[in-house]
Parts: structure tokens; C-alpha cells; sequence
């Protein structure tokens, strides 16, 4: 990762452009803070089922962080996570997530874990990740919600921070782009019942309330878990074009041709 300078680090961050290297380092280091890791149990208990249903040979997670997998339960037998940038002593490869090394239809199922909150393009990656989807393989997309109270903190947080600093796409938004992607939401749930804190102290008592909203099925959580399928497109038989026959002239019998002769 290149070495930037504090004052370069602070411009880009106060106007908000988005450095992959950066943003990538500092959504790994949230993931291991308090919050972070409160974060992570959760989506990841609120996932386990879902995945585990996806069948095939090659299932991809599309993330900023390689580090934490959310498909280690699914029975797909290739499991794939890019590395979003060099890594000392990484055994991912490196690839960027908006311009896969993969070729089309060639993924069963894909996963993107926040991936499309810290990105510069988030359609762009949204359609990447169809690209290589196949026909009929299934995506899961979790993204926080901003109708919720993450999103509602969000309005009163440093917008340099992780994970305020997160796009935070609406859910309408987003059904509107996977329309136009062709692909079919097939379930909708919400995870990140408590509240956005960060004191440990607090966090403990973050599984009980996710387990209370799971069980409210409260739709104003912190995150939006949505699956959805990639539909396939019909065929149309090409019909050949006969041209139609000239119909023959009617060769009347020859005894009707035979005019009798009065006398």
C-alpha cells in the first residue's frame, strides 16, 4: 500500500474522495473494534442460514475486508475472496472489485458484504457482479440501512469515519437498480437491532437485541440483508420463413371441357 502523508490522508478524507488502499484499511480496522466485531456477529449469524443454501461449484464474496468470511458455510466447493489491494503475507489475490478477473456467467452465487456502502462506483460493481453471475445463480447483498437508527446517527457523525463514511444506499434505490440488472428479489430481512455504539460495556447485550428485532422482524435495522436471483432470459425460437406456394391452376377433368354440340 503506498504510504501517504498526513496531510494528503486528511485531504482526501475531508473531501471525501475515495482511496481503495484507505478505505480498505480502515474498514479492517473497524471490523476489529468493539463495534466492528459486534457488526460482524451478527450479519454473520444473521447470514449462516441463507448461505448454507448455496449450492454450486464457485461462490464469490465481494468486500473490503478478506479477512472475514461470510461464505465458510456455504457447500460450494471453490470459494473465492480478492484481496481489494497488496497485503503482506496475504494469500488472496488482488483484484479490483469493480473489474473482476472472472469470466461471464461463470460464478453460482455472490456475496457482497458492504461492498456496495465503500466503493467509488456502486453501480458500476452492482453490475460487475452480475456480469459474472450465471443465469439463475443467486446474489446476497448486505448494505446499511439508512431508514434506521445507524442511519438517523449518521446525520450527527463525522462523515471521515467508519462506517458513517458509507454510501448508506437506500433500499428503493437499490430494488430500482437490480430491475434493471434483471435480477429478482426473492427475500428481504433486516439485521443491527442495537443501537451504534461503540463501548463494550453496551455491546454485550447485542445479541439479545438482535435476537428481540429478529423476532419483531423489525424493518428499521442498522443493515438490509436482500437476496435476490439472477433471471433467465428466454429464448425465442426463430421460425423459418417459408414463402408461401403459388397455388396451381385447377386442371378441370376432360370430359367437363367437352361441349356437347344441339343439332
Amino acid at each position: 500500500m503506498n504510504l501517504l502523508s498526513k496531510h494528503e490522508t486528511r485531504r482526501r478524507l475531508l473531501r471525501g474522495l475515495p482511496d481503495s488502499d484507505l478505505i480498505h484499511t480502515q474498514v479492517n480496522q473497524w471490523f476489529q473494534s468493539p463495534q466492528g466485531s459486534a457488526v460482524l456477529t451478527a450479519e454473520l449469524e444473521a447470514v449462516r442460514p441463507i448461505v448454507s443454501r448455496f449450492f454450486g461449484y464457485h461462490i464469490l464474496q465481494i468486500g473490503c475486508s478478506e479477512e472475514h468470511s461470510l461464505i465458510a458455510e456455504s457447500p460450494a466447493g471453490h470459494k473465492i475472496i480478492f484481496s481489494p489491494s497488496y497485503r503482506a503475507g496475504s494469500t488472496h489475490a488482488v483484484a479490483n472489485n469493480e473489474e473482476l478477473p472472472l469470466a461471464n456467467d461463470s460464478i453460482d452465487a455472490v456475496v457482497l458484504h458492504h461492498a456496495l456502502d465503500f466503493t467509488e462506483n456502486s453501480h458500476k460493481l452492482l453490475r460487475e457482479a452480475t456480469r459474472v453471475l450465471r443465469p439463475g445463480g443467486q446474489m446476497l447483498i448486505i448494505g446499511f440501512n439508512p431508514a434506521s437508527h445507524w442511519g438517523f446517527w449518521k446525520l450527527f457523525k463525522r462523515k471521515t469515519l467508519i462506517p458513517w463514511r458509507a454510501r448508506f444506499l437506500s433500499r428503493r434505490r437499490l430494488t430500482d437498480w437490480l430491475k434493471l440488472l434483471d435480477l429478482h428479489i426473492d427475500s428481504v430481512r433486516f439485521s443491527l437491532h442495537f443501537l451504534p455504539i461503540k463501548y463494550s460495556r453496551c455491546l454485550k447485550h447485542a445479541p439479545r437485541l438482535e435476537r428481540f428485532g429478529n423476532r419483531l422482524r423489525n424493518p428499521f435495522g442498522g443493515a438490509y440483508i436482500i437476496v435476490c436471483l439472477k433471471q433467465v432470459v428466454p429464448l425465442t425460437p426463430v421460425l423459418p420463413r417459408w414463402r408461401p406456394l403459388r397455388a396451381r391452376a385447377a386442371v378441370l377433368p376432360a370430359a367437363e371441357n367437352v361441349r356437347a354440340k344441339i343439332h
